[in-house]
């Protein structure tokens, strides 16, 4: 299969390595992208789990919550530029458009655009969006949603850097008291900043497990120093591996960002809002939606230097 320069581009993008390695990872993978990026991760090239992908598209993401705090809503509405983003017309319909999730009971964004719009029954969401268009003059999109109804528990919420990242957070509690909203909004800038891909440890799979140790002894069977240590001692290394990286993913283990002490987890700080609420409080789950996320956009000068460095 013949490696192109947008080939290499992507792979470039999405694991941070070097171009050329890039180049020969996809050669030896013949294109196929998955396969690729793991060789990078066997040779220690790449970094995956680290790397976000570019954020390209414009937009806001925007959250709103019911008044007794069971329900929340996110969605993301994508412009062409910045500066329509930041326009208030454009800021007044995204806001509107997560009412509009708010109240509905469509599970896709096709039953999604097909209801009748908030504002005005005789146009549909699909409708009012065209109208939009033509307002504001730049193509406009409603890219996702989610509704959270929270049957046990309170949902909070949090918005950073104006719209740019939005997050439901889920608490299972009998309380909706000032304190345990607060720390509701509190593990949302958790979220947020540091991104968690799980709850917590028991929604990582076996498989995933597997899989990361696959990757982590191939790293240490091509590092010349630790490839001959027993394999006892390889195990433990893998194993502590694992769970530093499981620290990092699983949002009940990261490190709390507003810890006094720079130790506490997530999860024993919700457990301290506990006690001193005198009521159970426990994270159920999240949503965290980022503007553009693995959207690309162009960037013509980068995509003709690699062309220029494979010799195209």
């Amino acid at each position: 299969m013949a490696i192109t320069a947008a080939m290499v581009k992507e792979l470039r993008e999405l694991t941070g390595a070097g171009m050329m390695d890039c180049k020969k990872a996809l050669n030896e993978t013949n294109g196929d992208k998955e396969k690729a990026v793991e060789f990078l991760r066997e040779k220690g090239l790449a970094a995956i789990a680290k790397k976000a992908n570019r954020i390209a598209a414009e937009g806001l993401v925007a959250t709103i919550l019911s008044d007794d705090h069971k329900t929340g809503a996110i969605v993301e509405v994508n412009s062409e530029t910045d500066f329509v983003a930041k326009n208030a017309e454009f800021q007044s319909y995204v806001a509107r458009v997560a009412a509009q999730v708010l109240a509905t009971n469509a599970k896709t964004i096709e039953e999604f655009m097909a209801e009748p719009w908030i504002d005005d029954a005789s146009l549909t969401v699909e409708q009012a969006l065209s109208q939009k268009i033509a307002i504001i003059g730049e193509k406009l999109s409603i890219r996702r949603f989610e509704k959270v109804v929270s049957a046990d528990g309170v949902i909070a919420t949090y918005i950073h850097a104006g719209g740019k990242i939005g997050v439901l957070v889920e608490l299972t509690t009998a309380s909706a008291d000032a304190a345990v909203l607060e720390c509701g909004k509190n593990v949302a800038m958790q979220v947020a900043a540091l991104k968690p891909q799980y709850t917590d440890r028991s929604e990582v799979s076996a498989d995933y497990i597997a899989h990361e140790k696959e990757i982590l002894l191939a790293q240490i069977m091509n590092d010349p120093k630790e490839s001959k240590k027993p394999e006892k001692v390889i195990d433990g290394i893998i194993t502590g591996r694992i769970n530093k990286e499981l620290k990092e993913v699983c949002l009940v283990d990261q490190v709390y960002v507003k810890a006094e002490d720079g130790k506490q987890s997530v999860g024993k700080y919700v457990e301290s809002v506990a006690k001193a609420a005198g009521v159970n409080v426990a994270i159920k789950g999240f949503v965290r939606f980022e503007t553009g996320e693995g959207m690309e956009k162009k960037e013509e000068n980068f995509a003709e230097e690699v062309a220029k460095q494979m010799g195209n």
